[in-house]
């Protein structure tokens, strides 16, 4: 089996691994998959390009794709002509909204965070409101978090009985 060159590997580390797991080659690891179907020749491959020279190419192939500007689509799911304004590239190429996950918080992107933000302070100032709250994860969390305020609010100890009123969750999330 040929060695390739991209695995950080000495031949020293080779053979340490093969003696811990009781084999003398790498050729021996392949012995239970019959010789009539193992791959035994060289790769029929073009010769290297150039990255432009490739791009090039792979644009040729690309526009042979059918896609929904010129065809009607009817996949569903999201999956339609929709219009998103060129300053979403312009925002979202900011750092501040591709760094690194917060160390306090690793589930979540900084970026999104500083979305949030950016949503919130939007929102306060179209509202004209002091305030305004948009970090809820999903409906749950929401459902959640509106449901401590309003009894926060209100003093009450419950909000709403869930077993009997499932349809009024569901138009409220």
């Amino acid at each position: 089996m040929a060695k390739h060159r991209f695995l950080p590997m000495t031949e020293q580390d080779e053979k340490d691994m093969l003696d811990t797991i009781g084999v003398s080659s790498i050729d021996e690891l392949f012995t239970d998959i019959p010789e009539s179907i193992r791959f035994n020749r060289e790769y029929n491959l073009k010769p290297a390009k150039s990255e432009p020279a490739l791009l090039k190419e792979l644009a040729k192939l690309a526009g042979k794709n059918a896609d929904s500007v010129e065809y009607a689509s009817f996949l569903g799911a999201g999956v339609y002509n929709h219009y998103i304004p060129t300053v979403v590239d312009s925002v979202i190429s900011r750092s501040e909204f591709y760094t690194a996950y917060t160390p306090y918080q690793p589930e979540i992107s900084q970026g999104e965070l500083q979305a949030i933000f950016e949503f919130q302070t939007m929102i306060a100032e179209i509202t004209g409101m002091d305030l305004a709250n948009s970090s809820m994860y999903d409906g749950g969390t929401s459902l959640a978090e509106a449901a401590m305020l309003a009894s926060a609010h209100t003093k009450r100890k419950k909000n709403l009985d869930l077993k009997s009123s499932p349809s009024r969750i569901a138009k409220c999330c």
